[in-house]
């Protein structure tokens, strides 16, 4: 890794980096689809849909192989794929939807489904997040960094490497079943190190972790914001700190994902001394969609040619119901088709045997010539009782914005539908331990969702009646999750809740005798 600082002050970049430079993007997408079909033409998936015939569509005009691609293979959510294929796979068998046998299943509960998620993750998937991850390692070229900075610790706060053993397979969290594979080269500057990654409980983990801070010099932190933050002010807590750089002073850089990091940003920035470099990253248990490429961007670069091919669904009434469910027939473009500062929803087929699989996630291009996107919310995490059409992002830069007027940490957040009469509410849990009065919480948040969203706007002036705040501890959220077996790794609080989680929430806040009034 020493020898990586002075690569990187050269500017040395991955011929993955180099190819997707200069070359085209459907070209790049095109030759990506090309060798998934071709590998995986005589699994059991790839002879149902006829893969043979798909592939000589390539040969033709230039639209040929996506049209075939689109007429043979359906879109899957994840219930579709695992009903009709990966519980094959999960079960023992071998070919799918993808060559051999898979040996690793990552759980993932999403952000909206109740419960989890077996996503095959295969060696393949595995190449692919290592080369990724490097590729965004070497964009710190672009950085003002010292060369020192990579012999330092790099702290990753992720699932347990002790993985469990389920008859034919191992399952666990993704980040515990890619940690358990780094690379020998890596280990030395990899923590908390071995040990303590296998650690099961979360609390166990984060004390071994607070004992060894003293030990380590870190320049790299990497997690989701919540649990880091935790992680921090128990660091700072135990040997009386003033902020975290007093133990780590070399500590540059926070690589994060997952989930918005702009709410959490003014209280993770009272723990620091002096500013962190912040790079982002869409890594999801799917696969590694996209990193920032360049400092002081908002933005991420799509990955085009390492193992995923994208699809992209205008995110509009015309393709999606109430419920973030996508309709028969939707429309689905390539990556040469798509517009810059529209919404989309992505599918995605992968070297881990998911096919034309609905991800749940929104993006927005920012950029068609560099493909860089933004992650813009969820099909199912928005809020739309009477048209009012509340995205992720709107919600959560209101939230933003009133932590900036009123000079508070919201740590947490969340969004509930409610009924007003015969009419609609909107009902926020707002997660602060910072004296505040709910009153005028709800009154900046109305008024920068109407500033934000027109369509919010207008039904404020008809069926959405009413906004209700309730203002809680932030340990609350963290004990519900707790409670719901969701503490550390790469677990995070729904944005919105609805039907069952909705219900779970609520009684839980009963449980624990909360008044929400």
């Amino acid at each position: 890794m020493a020898i990586l600082g002075t690569l990187l002050k050269k500017g040395i970049m991955l011929r993955e980096s180099l190819e997707q430079l200069y070359t085209s993007p459907l070209d790049l997408q095109k030759q990506e689809l090309r060798n998934l079909l071709i590998h995986c033409q005589n699994t059991q998936f790839g002879k149902a849909y006829q893969f043979d015939n798909i592939l000589t569509s390539f040969k033709g005009d230039q639209d040929d192989f996506y049209k075939s691609f689109t007429a043979n293979v359906p879109i899957y959510d994840y219930d579709k794929l695992y009903d009709e294929w990966w519980h094959l796979a999960k079960e023992g068998q071998k070919d799918v939807c993808w060559p051999g046998k898979i040996k690793y299943f990552a759980l993932s509960s999403g952000t909206s489904g109740a419960s989890s998620k077996y996503i095959p993750i295969t060696r393949d998937m595995v190449k692919s997040i290592r080369k990724t991850s490097m590729r965004q390692i070497l964009t710190m070229s672009k950085y003002d960094l010292p060369a020192s900075l990579f012999s330092k610790g790099i702290l990753m706060l992720g699932g347990s490497t002790d993985l469990k053993k389920s008859g034919h397979y191992f399952e666990g969290d993704l980040s515990g079943i890619t940690a358990a594979q780094i690379p020998f080269w890596f280990q030395h500057f990899y923590k908390p190190g071995k040990r303590i990654a296998k650690t099961k409980d979360w609390n166990d983990k984060l004390e071994e972790i607070v004992k060894k801070a003293p030990d380590w010099d870190i320049g790299i932190i990497v997690g989701v914001p919540a649990w880091l933050q935790i992680m921090m002010e128990k660091v700072i807590e135990k040997y009386q700190l003033k902020t975290i750089h007093d133990i780590w002073p070399n500590l540059q850089i926070f690589v994060h994902g997952g989930v918005s990091f702009e709410p959490y940003k003014r209280g993770f920035e009272k723990l620091l001394s002096k500013p962190l470099y912040y790079m982002e990253t869409y890594l999801a248990s799917e696969g590694f969609i996209a990193f920032q490429a360049y400092p002081n961007r908002k933005s991420m670069r799509l990955v085009l040619n390492n193992g995923i091919f994208y699809e992209f669904v205008p995110f509009k009434e015309s393709n999606f119901d109430d419920d973030g469910k996508l309709i028969p027939g939707a429309e689905t473009l390539k990556i040469n088709e798509v517009e810059e500062n529209k919404e989309y929803a992505l599918l995605i087929t992968t070297n881990a045997g998911a096919w034309r699989y609905m991800i749940g996630d929104v993006i927005k291009f920012t950029s068609i010539e560099e493909t860089e996107i933004v992650i813009t919310g969820r099909t199912k995490l928005f809020m739309s009782l009477c048209g009012e059409h509340l995205s992720l992002d709107n919600m959560n830069k209101a939230i933003e914005l009133v932590e900036d007027e009123l000079k508070i940490d919201v740590r947490e957040f969340t969004l509930l539908g409610d009924r007003s009469g015969s009419l609609f509410a909107h009902h926020w849990y707002i997660g602060t331990d910072d004296s505040v009065d709910k009153e005028e919480v709800k009154e900046r948040i109305d008024f920068h969702l109407k500033e934000l969203n027109d369509d919010y706007k207008v039904e404020r002036g008809s069926a959405l009646k009413e906004i209700r705040v309730s203002i809680l501890p932030t340990q609350i959220f963290y004990q519900w999750m707790e409670s719901q077996g969701k503490v550390g790794s790469q677990n995070k609080f729904p944005r919105v809740l609805k039907k069952e989680k909705a219900q779970l929430w609520k009684n839980f806040l009963i449980d624990q005798n909360i008044s929400t009034s």
